[in-house]
């Protein structure tokens, strides 16, 4: 699941968290990157056990509204329609996902009852939601095409859960766009026939990319200074002192990665971190940023990187 993409912000969060120059020590500098992506690995498996955590509170309101009909006399009739979805109750029995909840002490869903409430509210009077209950297919694939509508719709881009995530970690807000993608892989590759063995994705998309992770963060740790001096270089007469500490970050770390890594072109590198940089800079940063690298890989690096280039 960590994919590169993960990798660099987690460099880049951890970066900007020790704003200074000062080294730590390589093996603290591993258990922590490795405590952050393990982190974002647990943002993954919450976010997997909100759906039946939903699931849930949708049972209680279904056997409240079947109770209150009953007392009524009523005949009219309740679908379970919803709270018998496959999807959600493979996801309710899984194996991995059973585990983690039983293991986890940190945090429960349960803690957010109003924005569990306010969630389940936006789902009920949905389209998707509605048309789905009143739809004759009743099916797996119809289940599951569901929560990855639903999940998009209103779990994504959701203020309330983003808020109670930033409450439980702070760096988890920065992580939950690119986790929601693999959340909804995990979906999409969601088969019947796993039963409660589905595999969900593993912490590492490769051991490669573990690899990169480690010496990504070393090569910021052991050369900020020099990476820094090359900034300021490239800036002429504008003080490295007035470039943002996030803006100064984000450059140092793709300078890490552009010379640390032969096997990676430099345009690929210059993308992903000019698309971190839209995201967590200015938006007059971003053709700053862009502009500094670019003079840095044609000019004073271009001998360092004639492979690459």
């Amino acid at each position: 699941m960590i994919n590169r993409q993960l990798i660099r912000l987690k460099v880049i969060q951890l970066a900007y968290a020790h704003a200074s120059n000062e080294v730590k020590s390589l093996e603290d500098a591993k258990k922590e990157l490795e405590k952050s992506l393990s982190l974002a690995y647990d943002l993954y498996r919450y976010l997997l056990l909100l759906i039946p955590e939903i699931t849930d509170l949708a049972v209680i309101y279904y056997n409240e509204r079947v109770q209150q009909l009953q007392q009524l006399g009523s005949t009219e009739s309740v679908s379970p329609k919803f709270i018998h979805n496959r999807l959600a109750a493979q996801l309710d029995s899984n194996v991995e996902l059973s585990d983690f909840a039983s293991q986890s002490k940190t945090h429960s869903w349960q803690e957010a009852d109003d924005e569990l409430q306010a969630l389940y509210k936006a789902i009920v009077e949905s389209e998707p939601y509605k048309a789905y209950m009143t739809s004759p297919e009743d099916s797996y694939e119809a289940d599951r095409e569901l929560w990855k509508v639903l999940y998009k719709m209103f779990i994504c881009d959701n203020e309330g859960i983003d808020n109670v995530l930033e409450e439980w970690s702070i760096y988890w807000n920065d992580d939950k766009d690119i986790v929601d993608t693999f959340v909804l892989k995990t979906i999409r590759r969601m088969d019947p026939s796993q039963g409660t063995n589905q595999p969900l994705l593993p912490p590492y998309s490769s051991e490669e990319d573990r690899e990169f992770a480690f010496q990504l963060y070393t090569s910021v740790l052991l050369h900020r200074a020099e990476y820094e001096d090359l900034i300021a270089s490239a800036t002429r007469n504008w003080d490295l002192a007035r470039i943002s500490p996030m803006d100064k970050v984000i450059m140092v770390t793709a300078l890490a990665e552009i010379l640390t890594f032969p096997s990676i072109p430099v345009r690929v590198s210059l993308s992903e971190y000019l698309n971190i940089a839209k995201r967590y800079s200015s938006l007059k940063s971003v053709p700053y940023i862009n502009g500094i690298l670019d003079a840095l890989v044609n000019n004073q690096l271009k001998d360092r990187l004639t492979n690459k280039l």
